[in-house]
């Protein structure tokens, strides 16, 4: 008899539970990680979060990483409630390996994507109280399909394809308008650029919707804090380092008067 492929049918079999809802305290406001975004890119596609978590019109945390690594070829970006987020995340990459470790074959594209649809679909009491809303894009290699994809999810758990890009999070309006005129009348649709400007062009994204967002923290060039930007190709998924963020950030985002 050959084991169970899916962990998360484990779990719940020994009585775990995602989302419980919480009851909602009385002048609690629950902590969100606010703005991230996707594009395909030449060689794949790019993956980006600012690093602010806020609570109501408080800023809690500045150093959050919303783009988690699941495996060497996905990535799970987190807008909403990060607990939450992180714990799926969590229970992500475990059931990746435990299917690679029963199977003995990488869990398909499709597969994974479901497996993050699930979890969401099982997050909606709590999602729907106001205590665990996530609001996912999920990225990564399709080995099958030889191609990098994006897909975003609703708090419900429904599942769209970002055929070019996706953005989630409060700073997303200002950023999904900007990258619309880009693709459209840009010098440059964004899928054609190397990975030099297309980080570039990611931090003047990030910079644009922290002007606009309170909720969107920006570059912190005192502090020396900036976005998160990682890319998913053939080879795996690559952070760009802090020193590169910060070189690029002088040379290409910031206004010198």
């Amino acid at each position: 008899m050959g084991m169970h492929s899916d962990l998360y049918q484990v779990l719940k079999e020994q009585g775990y539970q995602m989302g419980v809802p919480a009851a909602a305290g009385h002048g609690v406001t629950v902590p969100t990680a606010t703005t991230i975004l996707a594009f395909k890119y030449r060689d794949g596609v790019l993956v980006a979060g600012d690093r602010r978590a806020t609570a109501g019109n408080m800023v809690m945390y500045d150093r959050t990483d919303k783009v988690l690594e699941i495996d060497r070829h996905s990535v799970m970006a987190i807008a909403g409630v990060p607990a939450t987020a992180y714990e799926m995340a969590r229970v992500l990459e475990h059931s990746f390996k435990y299917y690679r470790r029963t199977q003995l074959q990488e869990l398909s594209f499709e597969g994974k994507l479901r497996a993050l649809s699930k979890l969401l679909k099982e997050n909606v009491p709590a999602a729907l109280s106001g205590t665990g809303a996530v609001v996912p894009i999920f990225a990564g290699y399709d080995a099958e399909q030889e191609g990098a994809k994006i897909y975003f999810y609703d708090i419900l758990g429904a599942e769209f394809e970002g055929v070019e890009y996706a953005v989630s999070g409060s700073g997303s309006p200002t950023i999904r308008g900007i990258m619309h005129y880009l693709n459209t009348w840009g010098e440059q649709p964004l899928q054609v650029l190397p990975e030099e400007e297309a980080a570039a062009q990611a931090l003047r994204l990030l910079t644009s919707a922290a002007e606009f967002d309170s909720a969107t923290g920006g570059v912190n060039r005192e502090s020396g804090l900036y976005p998160v930007i990682k890319f998913i190709t053939a080879a795996g998924v690559m952070t760009m380092p802090d020193a590169r963020l910060q070189s690029l950030f002088e040379t290409k985002v910031a206004r010198h008067v």
